[in-house]
This record gives structure tokens, C-alpha cells and sequence, in this order.
């Protein structure tokens, strides 16, 4: 037999013996494990919520900026900005488990509100829309016993707690000091100390 002819019949015979089915499936293991398509089609829905949240958020800011309320208006410009960067979060889990991206379309957000506590009170209200998305994200996540996006999404489950108890607050007091200028001007100083500080882990 000639030195090449047995290499060759080798690998003849792996490969008509060998189970390539078996190794691709190895191979997307971890993207079948991680992710399905329903929770990642939940996840981009949710990603474009995040970004119109955002936009919504510049709009109140706008809003304020108009009226001379540059510490509020501070307020709103750093959430728009924390909008943003809770959907680069969910879009880079989204990449690290296999699940498709999409973007989807951003609605336009209003721009005529009625009143400052007008404002607020549509900010706590979003703010509750968010969680309620984001449970039912988390719910479908455990009826599939999808550990990693549960796991990832207890960080925003932390984060709209602090979101709704800031915002009620909120409310409370731009009621007490919309008709009082003295009062207004020391609840826009207050404001304008909000400083946006990027997630380390984003």
C-alpha cells in the first residue's frame, strides 16, 4: 500500500462514521440553553421601550429648559441618559447569549405636557409601565427556566424599586412647591445636582 492511500481511507472512514449533528449541536448548546427566541424578542421589545423612555425623558427636559428650570430639567437629561444606558445593558446580554438584536421602531414621545407636577406624574407612571414590562419579561424567563436572564435582569428589578420610590417622591414634592416660586427655585437647585454616573458593568 502506498504511503498516501491509508491517510486517505482514515478519513474516508471518519467521515462517513462520524456524527456531525452531534458536534454541531455541542456547539450551539449554550445559545439553545441560554436564550430562546420568544425571551429575545421580549428582550428587544424592552430595548426599544429603555430608548423611547429615553427620548421621553429629553422631551420633559426640553420642557423645563423652556421655563427656565435648569436644575429640573438636569433632573430629566440624566434619566433620558440612564434610559440609554439600560438598553446598551440588555442590548450587549442580549449579543452575549446568541439572541438575534433587532432594533425596533421608537415612537415619538409628547412634548406638550400641562404643568410641572403634569410631568412628574407621567415620569412615575412610565417608570411603573417599565417594571411591569420588565416582570413579565422576568415571568416568561422562569416559566422556561431561563436562569441567566433572570439572573441579569434582577440588577433592573433593584433598579425600577429605586426608580418608583424616587419618583413618588418626586411627585410629593413638586405638589407642595409648584405654587410657591421661593420653594420651586430651591427644588430646581436641588435637582441640579443630579449627576449621570455610568454602570461599571454596563
Amino acid at each position: 500500500m502506498k504511503d498516501g492511500v491509508f491517510p486517505i481511507l482514515f478519513v474516508l472512514i471518519f467521515i462517513k462514521t462520524f456524527d456531525f449533528g452531534l458536534l454541531l449541536r455541542i456547539f450551539d448548546y449554550k445559545f439553545i440553553l441560554m436564550i430562546s427566541e420568544k425571551i429575545a424578542t421580549l428582550i428587544n421589545e424592552q430595548i426599544a421601550h429603555e430608548q423611547y423612555a429615553a427620548q421621553y425623558y429629553l422631551s420633559m427636559s426640553a420642557w423645563f429648559s423652556g421655563k427656565d428650570l435648569d436644575g429640573i430639567a438636569n433632573y430629566f437629561r440624566v434619566q433620558s441618559k440612564e434610559e440609554l444606558m439600560h438598553a446598551d445593558k440588555m442590548f450587549d446580554f442580549l449579543n452575549d447569549v446568541g439572541g438575534e438584536i433587532i432594533i425596533g421602531e421608537i415612537a415619538k414621545p409628547p412634548h406638550e405636557f400641562e404643568n410641572a407636577i403634569d410631568i412628574f406624574e407621567k415620569a412615575l407612571e412610565h417608570e411603573k409601565k417599565v417594571t411591569r414590562s420588565i416582570f413579565n419579561i422576568v415571568k416568561n424567563a422562569n416559566d422556561e427556566g431561563d436562569f441567566a436572564t433572570t439572573s441579569f435582569l434582577q440588577w433592573f428589578i433593584n433598579e425600577q424599586v429605586e426608580e418608583e420610590a424616587s419618583a413618588s417622591q418626586l411627585v410629593t414634592k413638586i405638589k407642595m412647591v409648584s405654587d410657591n416660586p421661593s420653594a420651586l427655585y430651591l427644588f430646581d437647585q436641588e435637582l441640579a445636582q443630579r449627576v449621570f454616573t455610568p454602570d461599571p458593568t454596563a
